[in-house]
């Protein structure tokens, strides 16, 4: 009977010994909510936000530009073109079902521009067909001017460059940029501007490490698929 009744009390602690487990159990946490990749009504409404590529094809694309999930890489672009940097610049390197990358004056994926290269502003943004994104060096702070196109989805680029927004209208256009790295006879950008006037500058993020200079932008490129 004493036998039995240790066995009892035993089996009658366990139970509560669970229940205590459990208690001590941390709560789930929710997963981070999915990015929308249709930009927030703010963003739309601004027109600076809408950026618009003259190809020497023609043809005309126009971008919606992401200051919520990348501000210092948007007010980049909008800065450099209300500089007309991008005026006649060329697509040095268009890989097709990859993507298609511009924005260096030497044409060669060598250059930048004068300004300081960004800190990186990796986000949840996929890097599904038509979205833009900065290229870097091999530091991830080492983007300045150059950007890329993708033409097919290439999640392995996730939250290893900078995706700062989406072609909205002429995606067929940059299906047409002429391919090659380089292109023997390149499609380029006759004229970029922006909707509006160039909006204040965000608030400033950590400043980029000093190695990250515009010589860093040597083979500024997303590593082929």
């Amino acid at each position: 009977m004493r036998r039995q009744n240790g066995m009892s009390k035993a089996w009658l602690g366990t139970p509560f010994m669970a229940l205590a487990l459990v208690a001590a159990k941390p709560a789930p946490v929710a997963p981070a909510p999915a990015l929308s990749m249709v930009a927030p009504a703010a963003v739309v409404a601004d027109p600076a936000n809408r950026w618009t590529i003259e190809l020497s094809t023609g043809a005309r694309v126009v971008v919606q530009l992401r200051p919520d999930v990348a501000p210092q890489h948007v007010y980049r672009i909008q800065q450099l073109t209300t500089q007309g940097f991008y005026n006649g610049l060329a697509f040095h390197r268009v890989i097709p079902g990859f993507m298609a990358q511009g924005g260096d004056p030497q044409g060669t994926g060598q250059g930048g521009s004068t300004l300081p290269d960004l800190a990186a502003e990796f986000n949840a943004m996929p890097h599904l067909r038509g979205v833009l994104s900065m290229a870097r060096a091999e530091s991830p702070n080492s983007a300045n001017s150059q950007f890329f196109i993708v033409l097919a989805p290439t999640f392995k680029l996730d939250n290893k460059y900078t995706a700062f927004g989406r072609v909205s209208e002429g995606m067929a256009a940059v299906d047409g940029i002429a391919v090659g790295e380089p292109p023997a006879e390149p499609t380029k950008i006759v004229r970029a501007s922006i909707g509006g006037p160039l909006p204040p500058p965000p608030v400033a993020a950590a400043s980029a490490p000093a190695e990250a200079s515009a010589a860093t932008v040597a083979g500024a490129t997303p590593a082929k698929p």
